[in-house]
């Protein structure tokens, strides 16, 4: 996508998650003049995290809601945290089948370098910080004082937690996940969901599906397929 789009959003936006993240990405999208129309959880329950705002329970629900509703005044942003990035991934593209445009969403206290290049569908928090040349696929989330550093590559769904930083010129893969707190060193590759647990020091690539904690981090455990 062009970063034309960012924080351009239609006039009304679902909110398809209703935790922690659907929290913080309403004042977002209500500073840049939207509206969250509903929100949309498959937690058998789980009450609406806003009280002015109704919550419809699995994608059947969401789809009778949506034969009222005028298509082409839809947004929509995935607030689902990970290890779930390829649940956003899949969600983006069932939601944008339906016709519903995906919202990019950066804090306005963030910065980003004007060459950087910000997928579909990105949640970019408050006081994060993405640096020249990086590219971002769809999907991810920089979160809360964030540091991803020059000529990064962040593949779809990637979560990078509050407080990271990577350190420039690193690439992770699908649905890899940066705790809070971590950091990686210049010129490594995190494969596809492989996680790089709280306050943990990564000095070496870490493959695909494998657990990394401590500093040095070193493996703890590898992913079942």
């Amino acid at each position: 996508m062009t970063n034309s789009v960012i924080n351009k959003f239609p006039p009304k936006v679902v909110l398809w998650g209703g935790t922690g993240q659907a929290k913080v990405i309403r004042p977002i999208i209500e500073y840049y003049g939207s509206k969250v129309a509903a929100v949309v959880d498959d937690t058998p329950g789980l009450k609406s995290p806003f009280e002015d705002v109704e919550i419809y329970q699995g994608y059947d629900r969401f789809k009778s809601w949506l034969l009222n509703q005028k298509i082409n005044e839809l947004g929509f942003c995935v607030c689902i945290g990970n290890p779930h990035g390829r649940a956003r991934i899949r969600l983006h593209n069932l939601l944008v089948n339906d016709g519903l445009a995906p919202v990019t969403a950066i804090h306005p206290t963030a910065w980003v370098a004007k060459n950087a290049i910000i997928g579909a569908g990105c949640q970019i928090m408050a006081g994060a910080v993405i640096t020249e040349e990086t590219v971002i696929g769809n999907e991810c989330i920089i979160n809360t004082k964030a540091s991803v550093d020059h000529e990064c590559i962040l593949d779809d769904g990637v979560e990078i937690a509050p407080g990271a930083t990577l350190c420039g010129c690193i690439h992770i893969g699908v649905n890899g996940w940066i705790c809070a707190g971590a950091t990686v060193l210049p010129r490594i590759k995190i494969g596809e969901d492989a996680i790089v647990g709280a306050g943990a020091v990564v000095i070496k690539d870490v493959p695909a599906g494998i657990t990394v904690v401590g500093v040095p981090a070193k493996e703890v455990l590898k992913k079942e397929k």
